[in-house]
C-alpha cells in the first residue's frame, strides 16, 4: 500500500551553523535508500524539515513492500564439473534443471534466471535511516547514556510512521514511535501524530514549531526588514546570521534592543562583530551605513510584553561593548611601530620564520612594485612594515577577523599618512577592485606583496594546494594577485605605459628567503599556478577554447581579459574559422619541417603569384595590426588579420610548400613561420574550435 514516510530524529540541540545542510543531506540520503530498493513510485517526493532539537524527512508515495528482482546470473562454462555446476544452482537458490545456457564471447555459459523476493518496508526502513544518518557530514561524534549509539547529539526520540501506521524499529538506540515534541516552552509537549501527512500542520498549531527551514527563515526576514524599515533603519549584510539564528529558534519572534550611544566612539566594525558573533543580535545602520544604538534579537519565545526578554539581552550585550570599548583604548596607548619588533616572537610558519620576518620581505617587495607601478615608495613600504602589527593587539585577539581593519585605526590614531591607513584596511580583502588613486596604488603594492610572498613561501617548501585541501588559502591568494593585475590594465593612469607582469616580482619574492630555503623552480610554479586559476576564472565565463588560446601564450596578466575580449569577438567574424583552420596547418607544417636557422629569407625568391600575394597581404597586415597592438587595441589588431584569408586560403590552393628545390623551400617556411607569429601575437588561433 502506497503512502506518505514521515522520519523524525528528536535530538538536543543541534549544531547551528551546520543544521541546514544535515537536514537536506538526511532527506537526499533517505530518499537514495528508498529509491534503490524501489520502494518509491516515479512521482515520490521529499522535504526536509530542521529546527534545533530535530531532523526530520517526509516521503511521498512510499509503498510498503518492495517488488519482486529478477535478474541473470553468469555461472561456469558447459561442460564444468557437476559438482561446481550444483553449487553454482545451489548458491543462487535454483534447482540445476533451471540453469539455462548462452553464448558469450568466451565460450558457453550456465546463467541462472535469479527471482529475489520483495521485502517489507518494517524490515528494512530502521536500516536505510542509519546508512541515510551514517552519510551526514559529521566532523565529531558524541557518545550520551550507556549505549554504543554515536551522533553529533544525543538523541532522544524517534517517529517513522508510513501514513498512520508506525513501522517498528530502533536506530541509534531509540525504539520508533509516533509521537513529536513540540516548542519546549509554549507548545504541547508530546504530539501524537494519527498520520505522517498532519506532521507540519500539527507542530505548527498544536506544538508551535514552524519546522520547516525555509519557511522559518522567510519569517524571521520580514520581520527583521519590517522593524529596520519602522526605524528607518538598514540591516547591512546580514544573510549568514539570518541562517544561523534561523537554526536556533522553532518559533521566532523579533524585538528591539538599544545600547549606549557612547559605544559609538569605538569602530563599528568591532561593535558589529561582538553584537553579530558573540550574540547573535542584527545590528542596525543609518542611510549612511553608520551603525545605530539599536539591534534587534531574534526570540524563540513570542510574549504580549517583550521587556523582559529586551531587558536581559540589553544587560547582556553591554559587558561585550565595554570589552570592546576596553581593547580599543588600552590597544591606542602603544602605536603600532612599537609592536613590529615584538613580531619576531609570533610564528608566521615554522619553515618560514617568524611574522617579523615576514614583514622585512614584504617591505621591500612592496618598495619594489611601488616603484614599478609608480606608487609612493616610502609609503608602500611604511605600510608594509605595520601591516601585521595589529597582530598583537587586545582586540585583534578577541576579533581575528578585524585583521587589517584594527591596523587601519590604530595607524590613523598615530596619524600615519592616509594611504598607509587606508592600504592596511585593503590587505586582507577577497578581491582588488580599484587603482584609481595614488592611495589605491600603495594598497595594491601591499596586497600584492603579501600574497607574492605567500605563494612563494608555501610552493617553495612543498606545501600548495592538493585535490580539494588548502589550509593556506593559496588558490584565493592567486585570484587576489589577478585581481590586482586586472584593475592596473583597465586604469586609464595606465594607459600610456605597460603594466608590469607578475613575472617581473617572482623572482625577488623567492630570493627574499634565505638561501636554499625555497626549491628550484617554484618561481615557474607560482607562475603556472596563477595561470591555471586565472583559466578555471575565466573558463566559467568565456569559451574555453578562447581561454585556451589566449592563456598559452602565458600573457602580461594585465592583458589577459582584453585579449580574451578580442579573440571572443574574432571568433564572430567569418574569416575566424578559415584562418584558425590554416594556423593549424602552418604549426603542423612547420613541427614537421621547421625551417633552417641560417635560412636568409628573401622576397626575390618567391615565384608563383599567390607566395607573392600572400607576402603583401601580409606584410600590410601586419604592420596595421602592430600597431593596434602597440596601443593595446587587441581587437583591432585580430580584426586586421582577417584580411589574410583569401590569400592563406589561395597559398595552400595553389602553392606547395616541400618542394625539391631546397632554397625555395626555406624560404615558403620562413613566410609561413613569420605568418604562424604574426596570427598569434594576440592569442594562439589555432587553439579556436579544439
Amino acid at each position: 500500500m502506497e503512502a506518505t514516510l514521515l522520519v523524525e530524529l528528536l535530538t538536543e540541540e543541534l549544531p547551528p551553523k551546520s543544521l541546514k545542510v544535515l537536514s537536506e543531506t538526511f532527506a537526499t540520503k533517505l530518499l537514495l535508500e528508498l529509491q534503490r530498493d524501489r520502494f518509491l513510485a516515479d512521482r515520490s517526493m521529499v522535504r526536509a524539515f530542521a529546527t534545533p532539537r530535530r531532523l526530520a524527512a517526509l516521503v511521498t508515495m512510499v509503498e510498503d513492500y518492495s517488488p519482486d528482482s529478477v535478474r541473470d546470473v553468469q555461472g561456469p562454462p558447459l561442460g564444468a564439473p557437476a559438482q561446481a555446476v550444483a553449487g553454482f544452482a545451489r548458491k543462487n537458490g535454483v534447482a540445476i534443471e533451471a540453469l539455462r545456457s548462452v553464448q558469450t564471447p568466451k565460450g558457453e555459459i550456465y546463467v541462472a534466471h535469479v527471482v529475489a523476493a520483495g521485502r517489507p518496508l518494517e524490515d528494512t526502513l530502521f536500516a536505510k535511516v542509519d546508512a541515510a544518518l551514517k552519510a551526514l557530514p559529521i566532523p565529531k561524534l558524541m557518545r550520551w547514556g550507556d549505549g554504543e549509539a554515536q551522533f553529533v547529539r544525543p538523541v532522544h526520540g524517534l517517529v517513522m510512521l508510513h501514513g498512520a501506521r508506525v513501522v517498528p524499529g530502533t536506530v541509534l538506540g531509540v525504539a520508533a514511535g509516533g509521537t513529536t515534541h513540540g516548542h519546549r516552552f509554549m507548545g504541547a509537549g508530546s504530539i501524537a501524530l494519527a498520520s505522517a501527512e498532519e506532521y507540519e500542520a500539527r507542530l505548527r498549531e498544536d506544538g508551535m514549531v514552524i519546522a520547516d527551514f525555509a519557511q522559518r527563515r522567510a519569517q524571521i526576514e520580514a520581520a527583521l526588514l519590517a522593524e529596520a524599515k519602522r526605524r528607518d533603519a538598514s540591516l547591512g549584510t546580514y544573510e549568514d546570521l539570518l541562517d544561523e539564528v534561523t537554526a536556533l529558534v522553532e518559533h521566532p519572534s523579533v524585538y528591539v534592543g538599544e545600547f549606549d550611544p557612547v559605544y559609538l566612539d569605538v569602530p563599528q566594525e568591532c561593535l558589529i562583530l561582538t553584537m553579530r558573533k558573540n550574540q547573535k543580535y542584527f545590528p542596525l545602520f543609518d542611510a549612511d551605513g553608520r551603525l545605530m544604538p539599536r539591534f534587534l534579537i531574534v526570540s524563540n519565545m513570542h510574549v504580549a510584553d517583550p521587556s523582559s526578554i529586551v531587558g536581559g539581552n540589553q544587560r547582556v550585550v553591554r559587558p561585550r561593548l565595554d570589552d570592546a570599548r576596553f581593547f580599543y583604548e588600552q590597544d591606542r596607548k602603544q602605536r603600532l611601530e612599537a609592536r613590529v619588533p615584538q613580531l619576531a616572537k609570533v610564528v608566521y610558519h615554522h619553515k618560514l620564520g617568524s611574522q617579523r620576518d615576514r614583514v622585512d620581505r614584504l617591505k621591500l617587495l612592496a618598495g619594489t612594485i611601488a616603484a614599478s607601478i609608480g606608487a609612493d615608495r616610502v609609503q608602500a613600504e611604511r605600510a608594509a612594515e605595520l601591516s601585521k602589527a595589529d597582530l598583537l593587539t587586545g582586540m585583534v585577539g578577541e576579533f581575528p577577523e578585524l585583521q587589517g581593519i584594527m591596523g587601519s585605526y590604530y595607524a590613523k590614531n598615530d596619524r600615519e599618512p592616509e594611504s598607509v591607513i587606508k592600504a592596511l584596511a585593503d590587505q586582507y580583502r577577497l578581491r582588488f577592485d580599484d587603482a584609481a588613486t595614488p592611495q589605491n596604488l600603495v594598497s595594491a603594492c601591499l596586497y600584492l606583496a603579501d600574497r607574492l610572498d605567500a605563494l612563494v613561501g608555501m610552493f617553495g617548501i612543498g606545501l600548495e594546494p592538493t585535490g580539494e585541501k588548502d589550509p593556506f588559502a593559496l588558490r584565493r591568494a592567486a585570484l587576489g594577485i589577478i585581481s590586482v593585475f586586472e584593475v592596473l590594465g583597465a586604469s586609464t593612469a595606465f594607459a600610456a605605459r605597460a603594466v608590469p607582469d607578475v613575472v617581473e616580482f617572482l623572482p625577488q619574492a623567492a630570493t627574499q628567503f634565505p638561501q636554499g630555503m625555497i626549491a628550484d623552480g617554484t618561481t615557474q610554479e607560482v607562475h603556472a599556478f596563477i595561470l591555471e586559476r586565472y583559466w578555471n576564472s575565466l573558463a566559467t565565463v568565456y569559451p574555453k577554447d578562447v581561454v585556451d588560446a589566449v592563456l598559452s601564450l602565458r600573457p602580461r596578466l594585465a592583458e589577459v581579459t582584453a585579449r580574451v575580449q578580442a579573440v571572443q569577438d574574432f571568433r564572430k567574424l567569418p574569416e575566424a574559422e578559415s584562418l584558425a583552420a590554416a594556423n593549424k596547418r602552418i604549426r603542423n607544417i612547420l613541427v614537421k619541417s621547421p625551417p633552417p636557422s641560417e635560412h636568409k629569407f628573401s622576397e626575390s625568391l618567391f615565384v608563383e603569384k599567390p607566395e607573392k600575394d600572400l607576402y603583401a597581404a601580409f606584410r600590410a597586415v601586419d604592420a596595421k595590426a602592430a600597431s593596434a597592438l602597440s596601443k593595446g587595441r587587441f581587437a583591432a589588431g585580430l580584426a586586421a588579420l582577417a584580411a589574410l584569408k583569401d590569400p592563406v586560403d589561395a597559398f595552400f590552393d595553389k602553392v606547395m610548400v616541400n618542394v625539391e628545390d631546397q632554397a625555395l623551400r626555406n624560404n615558403r617556411l620562413m613566410l609561413l613561420k613569420q605568418l604562424d607569429a604574426a596570427l598569434n601575437r594576440v592569442a594562439d588561433i589555432s587553439r579556436l574550435g579544439a
